[in-house]
């Protein structure tokens, strides 16, 4: 369903709501700017995760392939979409506007744009960029994964004594914890923020991320199909794989990233 074509349409999407975030990023005002207003799941939200939202919005329906410029758009500034609706659709796009916006307003780069196109509650595609770091991962269904264009893959250093193990910088959790102590291998903490903890596990950069936490459907799409093509697992603790779209809350169950 996804050609080149439409990846790289998708990833010079990302790229200009990247541009718009780092517009806010470096203005001399920014303090100003990022005025935070608490969302109703108390997370935050600025200036920056409006103006992505709109630019993607907007580009989403000049894409070269007129049916999927045509697909229904759930985003995380626009989510209040009734479930009676919702569950009709069968492909749809999933974005995250700026995912990380806590690591926005710290100022520390590890913040990223998410645009996935989901099919039948699986991933298809997606691309995540971090505008700070000009750094782009992409994949599709039959594709494959790239960052920067280089192709990434999962799983090239499986046979490490210790396992590298990301984990949320801003979010803390105690099963997490807990399910760390339940490792039989000695492991390495690798902290960071935003859906990038998906990716470094796509490109071979950690082994395993545990989400023992809080998560949204749209924080996880993009990075997951990226995942996916590299030949990441992306399970629930049940060893269930991650859905999407397939119930009324959209919130994600725990999952594992291997």
């Amino acid at each position: 369903m996804i050609t080149k074509t439409t990846l790289k349409e998708l990833e010079a999407i990302a790229r200009k709501a990247g541009d718009a975030i780092m517009k806010i990023y470096h203005a001399p005002d920014f303090e100003e700017r990022i005025a935070v207003q608490a969302k109703g799941d108390d997370s935050p939200l600025t200036q920056a995760d409006l103006a992505a939202h709109e630019v993607i919005k907007a580009e989403l329906t000049k894409l070269t392939d007129k049916t999927l410029a045509e697909l229904p758009q759930l985003s995380e500034e626009s989510a209040n979409i009734d479930w009676q609706e919702r569950q009709q659709w069968q492909t749809y796009w999933l974005i995250d506007p700026l995912d990380g916006t806590k690591e926005f307003i710290k100022r520390n780069g590890e913040f990223t744009v998410n645009i996935a196109l989901i099919h039948k509650g699986q991933p298809l595609a997606g691309v995540v960029y971090a505008p700070a770091t000009r750094t782009m991962y992409s994949a599709a269904a039959g594709l494959g994964a790239y960052k920067n264009d280089k192709p990434i893959s999962a799983r090239e250093d499986s046979g490490a004594p210790t396992l590298k193990v990301v984990g949320s910088r801003s979010h803390a959790s105690p099963d997490m914890q807990s399910y760390l102590e339940k490792l039989n291998k000695p492991y390495e903490m690798v902290p960071m923020g935003s859906s990038l903890k998906l990716c470094l596990v796509a490109e071979s950069k950690a082994h395993l991320y545990p989400r023992l936490g809080r998560t949204s459907e749209w924080d996880t799409a993009a990075a997951h199909a990226v995942a996916l093509a590299a030949g990441a697992e992306v399970v629930t603790l049940e060893g269930e794989p991650l859905t999407y779209n397939q119930k009324e809350s959209l919130l994600n169950p725990y999952f594992i990233v291997k």
